[in-house]
């Protein structure tokens, strides 16, 4: 195959994912970020660079997101929802965060593969997310993708989605958010 036949199958991959997803765990996620005081966020490797993505898109609406790790990051109090994207549900400095925003009493949000994983089970707001492990000797789900790349694709343009459905509950368009958008650089 050449490289833009291999971009159709990762398109095709993609939209078989929708199906698998459910809109009312979907419905919950933005509920709990809604509801919350702040928003924080984390993920391990490219599921944190898609973390990163959703907390900047957060920012450009005007809510207080952070990333987890950040210089600039602030306390994680009661009133906060944090929202770990983790593929395994089982990596270990993720599993310390989600048990520490438990031990507050905030709200934990999982977003991955394995509901049934060690965050997963902690969470209060459990995502399945469809998409194959680093190890797919393991899976079920099939992919051409290497490693968790369907699953961190798949990541990215939910919380693009969960944008989307916040954008419509708050009354938001792009022209609102692009003032908020970096004007320095």
């Amino acid at each position: 195959m050449n490289t833009t036949q291999y971009l159709a199958e990762i398109i095709k991959e993609l939209n078989r994912s929708v199906d698998l997803i459910s809109n009312d765990e979907a419905e919950k996620l933005v509920n709990g970020i809604l509801e919350s005081k702040k928003i924080f966020v984390a993920g391990a490797g490219r599921s944190g660079f898609m973390a990163k993505s959703f907390a900047m898109r957060m920012m450009h609406m005007g809510i207080d997101a952070y990333v987890i790790g950040e210089t600039v990051t602030p306390n994680f109090e009661k009133d906060d929802i944090l929202i770990i994207g983790s593929g395994s549900g089982e990596t270990k400095g993720l599993v310390s965060m989600a048990e520490k925003a438990k031990n507050i009493g905030g709200t934990l949000a999982a977003v991955t593969i394995f509901p049934e994983s060690t965050i997963g089970q902690l969470a209060d707001i459990t995502i399945k997310l469809p998409g194959s492990p680093k190890d797919q000797s393991e899976s079920d789900f099939k992919t051409i993708q290497p490693m968790g790349s369907l699953f961190e694709q798949t990541l990215l343009l939910f919380y693009d989605a969960v944008i989307l459905r916040f954008m419509e509950k708050k009354g938001l368009d792009t022209n609102k958010m692009y003032g908020r958008h970096a004007n320095l650089e």
